[in-house]
């Protein structure tokens, strides 16, 4: 049983978006278990990206799910799944936001970034090739996550879309509702105020930036997991 189960399990991973579409509309545990876990870190990446905080992002996360799951039937594919998962994401995250403060007037932004802006800068640029090396990468890595965290939000979330995500500029123009010259604009100046962080040494860390893998994505799967049984009346794993 225990073979036949992982066998299911892969079977469901390797099914396309579209595929998977259609056995979470069919009610399949291990659809919906399938599609988290192909998401769960970019919807974080961007969640955490507005929110700049794990567990709000984390909290923006599984309450998307929700959403997404329960309006399944209204997914007409005219986008990839997970562009409409991101937007899902980023409405979910704004209106947070707009719930517990207005977002900062982007004139506002702009006469902060004229002032000039703080940069974080990092000795050496050196690659790290020592035992030690994974260690240093992830020391490097929390100093660039606290320099994005500096990052005012619209320019936050453009440069982690555009440089950590790797989506192109006009995937990040659709999902923000933005011409690409505007993306571009944003992607710059963030850019500019991490410029002095983004050196070699970075460059190597950068992709794994913001992870959410291992524990902390089962843990979320298993939160989303437990909602859905419990409003499917789904029986409970053994």
């Amino acid at each position: 049983m225990a073979d036949s189960s992982v066998m299911a399990t892969r079977g469901f991973e390797a099914m396309a978006d579209a595929g998977l579409v259609e056995q979470v509309r069919r009610g399949e545990p291990l659809a919906f278990c399938a599609v988290m876990r192909r998401y769960n870190q970019p919807l974080f990446r961007v969640a955490r990206a507005i929110m700049a905080d794990d567990a709000e992002a984390e909290d923006v996360v599984q309450e998307s799910y929700a959403r997404a799951f329960a309006a399944i039937d209204g997914f007409r594919g005219e986008a990839g799944l997970g562009t409409w998962l991101t937007r899902i994401v980023i409405n979910e995250s704004r209106g947070r936001l707009r719930r517990r403060r207005p977002l900062v007037d982007l004139d506002q932004v702009e006469r902060s970034q004229a002032a000039g802006a703080l940069i974080l800068g990092f000795p050496g640029g050196k690659l790290v090739d020592d035992p030690e090396a994974d260690a240093a990468r992830a020391e490097v890595r929390r100093l660039l996550e606290r320099a994005v965290d500096e990052l005012p939000e619209p320019f936050r979330l453009v440069f982690i879309l555009r440089d950590i995500e790797g989506r192109s500029v006009e995937e990040v123009a659709g999902l923000l509702d933005i011409r690409a010259e505007t993306v571009r604009t944003r992607l710059h100046r963030a850019r500019r105020q991490l410029r002095a962080a983004l050196d070699a040494t970075l460059a190597d860390a950068l992709r794994g930036s913001f992870p959410f893998l291992g524990t902390r994505c089962d843990r979320l799967v298993d939160a989303v997991m437990r909602r859905l049984r419990a409003e499917r009346g789904w029986p409970q794993p053994d």
